[in-house]
């Protein structure tokens, strides 16, 4: 349906008008962190409004089958560039996501040092990329939403990372960049050959759906999708940047590369790469399932053997985006929700993780495990939320990554049982790590006496909303399962 209030667009520009404010004052900090704050809020609030509102899609002429809601206006004709967005249970999840992994992001930057103002108003330009590229029904408006996405990115990592920024800034960069060469040239293809069969030049994804692509040619245009996506995943051998980036970039980039950024490249498969390609997709099936089952193991062997918390954290979070690799890869309804459900408790729980390590970082100026020992003696409350997200993050019953990393393993399993195996192998190995990581900060020997300060108000306010909804989608996800439904009913039958 076309909605009388342009929800979508606003979900776009609503945050991109914050930035704007917040950056003309930046010169209050004060001003600047409350204002980002309330933008957030009005953001989530916004995203949340379709779930009030008559989700059966595709009653109106000209609207694409399952979108409940649509916007589609003129933009540059004369190429068939069109500005489309349209709405269906997954997007709409992943706008929420994306709007509450905002809130917690600001809030995690309340105590930025040097130019706050233009690091939120940063985030808040960000955010409404992602929202954009979630919503995007027209290819070129996709590329420009991915595009538009690293440019924040890069000046969050380059201006107020650590360690080696500019390195990692750079690195990062150029990885992208190749990914996004390869994903143009796959897309002016597609344009090209849509209009020569049909005689309409458009970049409208529910058109070129239809378009009748040669085997062969499928093969190179899947596997340009599917570089570009994997490197922003980012899938084994070509995860390099991850790690560096992760490491370098401050709190809340580490957030939103971990939490957002990542899911962008799996909902890009999801939407774009398989339903275009379906012949190309199960010809390099097998291959995506090799990655995925290396990716899940090496990386979690690989966060063993870290010393550093936030590396350990790097490795770790790649390790479990293979799963959601495992379950697109499978093609199944059930398989495909379990991956779409990982991406959302990968993004809650990874980034309640690395907000952690950053408080303990701001506290004791350390990140590496030997500086820290007995934290469950010295802050309870702290070392409570730790545990719990490292729980979740390992797997366990009753908390969120246990429910999607098993749905995954059971849609695999029926198509492909040995790949499930090597990924329950792989979670084992996920234990193995969290208990050291748990064992060493919270209950190890203290090798050096450090003065640690127990969680403040502020901090204490996010860790208690990512907690519940740690809880809540662990013990109750049928709600959000009940969202990916009908619109993978479709995607899988094109």
């Amino acid at each position: 349906m076309t909605s009388l209030i342009p929800i979508l667009s606003l979900l776009i520009f609503l945050p991109l008008a914050g930035a704007l404010l917040v950056f003309a004052l930046r010169r209050s900090a004060s001003a600047a962190r409350w204002l980002a704050l309330v933008f957030g809020v009005a953001e989530f609030v916004l995203a949340c409004v379709p779930l009030a509102i008559d989700r059966q899609g595709g009653a109106q002429v000209g609207v694409p089958t399952g979108f409940f809601l649509y916007q589609d206006h003129g933009w540059i004709d004369r190429f068939g560039i069109r500005f489309t967005l349209g709405m269906d249970g997954i997007s709409l999840v992943m706008v929420i996501l994306t709007a509450f992994i905002t809130i917690v992001a600001v809030i995690a930057s309340w105590k930025v040092k040097e130019r706050q103002g233009l690091y939120l108003s940063l985030l808040l330009a960000l955010q409404g990329a992602v929202q954009g590229l979630f919503l995007s029904l027209d290819l070129f408006l996709f590329y420009l939403f991915w595009e538009a996405m690293l440019i924040p990115m890069l000046f969050l990592i380059g201006v107020w990372g650590t360690g080696r920024p500019v390195y990692s800034t750079i690195k990062f960069f150029l990885y992208t960049f190749v990914g996004s060469l390869l994903m143009l040239l796959a897309i002016i293809a597609l344009y090209l050959m849509h209009g020569a069969q049909t005689g309409s030049y458009t970049f409208a994804l529910p058109a070129l759906m239809h378009t009748a692509v040669p085997y062969q040619l499928g093969l190179w245009l899947f596997g340009a999708f599917l570089l570009s996506f994997a490197i922003k995943f980012p899938l084994f051998p070509l995860h390099t940047w991850q790690p560096d980036a992760y490491c370098d970039a401050p709190v809340a980039g580490t957030l939103m590369l971990a939490s957002l950024l990542s899911k962008t490249a799996a909902y890009g498969l999801i939407r774009i790469a398989y339903p275009l390609f379906p012949e190309a997709s199960r010809a390099l099936t097998p291959l995506v399932y090799v990655v995925a089952v290396i990716g899940i193991c090496y990386f979690a062997w690989v966060a063993f053997a870290q010393r550093d918390m936030k590396r350990m954290l790097a490795y770790s979070s790649v390790s479990h985006m293979g799963f959601v690799a495992l379950g697109i890869a499978a093609w199944s309804p059930v398989a495909v929700s379990g991956a779409l459900m990982q991406m959302v408790n990968h993004a809650i729980t990874t980034g309640a993780l690395f907000v952690m390590v950053g408080m303990l970082d701001e506290r004791a100026e350390s990140r590496d495990l030997s500086d820290f020992g007995g934290v469950w003696g010295k802050v309870p409350v702290l070392a409570f939320f730790f545990l719990v997200f490292n729980m979740a993050s390992a797997g366990v019953p009753g908390l969120n990554n246990f429910v999607s990393e098993l749905i995954v393993l059971v849609g695999v399993f029926k198509v492909a049982p040995a790949a499930a195996l090597g990924a329950f192998l792989g979670s084992v190995l996920t234990l193995i790590y969290t208990v050291r990581l748990v064992q060493e900060v919270l209950f190890g020997k203290e090798s050096k006496p450090t003065v640690l300060a127990e969680v403040s108000l502020r901090e204490g306010s996010v860790l208690v909303l990512l907690a519940v909804v740690v809880v809540y989608l662990g013990v109750h996800p049928g709600p959000v399962l009940d969202l990916f439904k009908a619109p993978l009913e479709l995607l899988l039958n094109k």
